[in-house]
């Protein structure tokens, strides 16, 4: 008899583990936490233990000994995708109240991986972000950083989007490139976050078409506005964004169309606080945004069964 008894999809497994996937993530990041390191000294590996650490002891504090997930290594990266979004002189003592905020009310409250609406990074960044904007503005640039003598004063305190949108200088491209710049950990070197996206890609651990319909978008956008467009894919934390966080399986749509439809809105979104926003960055707040539609999107992009398609 058990060999007619019938259960629900899915019958096929691809034979992968959120352990191993996560593993995957968590390597696709060592390339950012070298150049944080690089850059930002001693200082950086500090927080990123704290962050990795604080989020690990939080998932393993606040989930039953039935149910301990800390195994699947999704805690790790949440702890180390949100330092990475973290200026470098945060007092480290808000580090694990970020975290806290992350595993507990950006994933726990809704019942865990999974379950989750919103990337629990952003949702701890922005609730540090509410709580401590002083703290979360707060930045310096790399020691022996190129800087204009004339402009030394606001560029040790301002990042590369601050200057332009407030003050009309540009960073060259290829301090942005390599990261020579002030910014969160894990945002200024766009070589360090492109390698561990290459990682992904090759490990098919991510599809294309969300962070591609994301640049692209913004690209577009900023060329019709009359902005340098390259300047703004590799300033601030655009790739970070688009290849680590707008990618999150939970959180993002699961049709095709969808996913273009997500990256498209997180560009508009982008771009719209970019140059009419309060705040010079904008991903952070894009993603959640469009994290809240995914449901929708979902909806609205699923193939209609019996349905031919217009091309048929």
């Amino acid at each position: 008899m058990d060999k007619l008894k019938v259960t629900p999809p899915p019958h096929l497994h691809s034979g992968d583990q959120i352990r191993f996937v996560m593993r995957d993530v968590l390597v696709a990041l060592i390339p950012a936490c070298l150049a944080a390191i690089y850059f930002f000294g001693w200082r950086a590996l500090l927080m990123l233990a704290v962050g990795t650490g604080s989020a690990v002891f939080w998932e393993w504090l606040l989930v039953s000994k039935e149910k301990k997930t800390i195994g699947d290594l999704s805690a790790a990266v949440t702890g180390m995708l949100l330092t990475l979004v973290l200026p470098p002189s945060l007092p480290l003592w808000l580090i694990p109240i970020g975290t806290l905020i992350a595993i507990g009310l950006g994933k726990l409250i809704f019942g865990g991986l999974g379950y989750n609406p919103f990337n629990p990074a952003l949702i701890g960044r922005a609730a540090l972000m509410a709580s401590w904007p002083a703290a979360m503005t707060s930045w310096f640039w790399p020691k022996g950083a190129s800087l204009p003598l004339e402009n030394f004063n606001a560029l040790t305190t301002a990042t590369p989007l601050v200057l332009a949108k407030y003050r009309g200088f540009q960073v060259g491209y290829s301090q942005l490139f390599w990261g020579n710049v002030a910014g969160s950990l894990g945002e200024t070197s766009a070589f360090a976050i492109l390698l561990g996206a290459a990682y992904l890609i090759i490990k098919r651990r991510i599809d294309l078409r969300i962070p591609l319909s994301y640049l692209a978008t913004v690209f577009i956008l900023m060329a019709i506005w009359g902005r340098d467009p390259v300047f703004h894919l590799l300033a601030g934390g655009l790739l970070l964004g688009a290849f680590f966080m707008a990618t999150d399986y939970v959180t993002t749509p699961v049709t095709p169309r969808g996913r273009i439809v997500f990256g498209i809105g997180c560009g508009i979104l982008t771009v719209l606080i970019r140059l009419f926003g309060g705040y010079p960055e904008g991903v952070n707040y894009s993603i959640l945004l469009m994290n809240a539609l995914s449901p929708l999107l979902e909806r609205w992009t699923m193939p209609v069964p019996g349905r031919r398609s217009s091309r048929a």
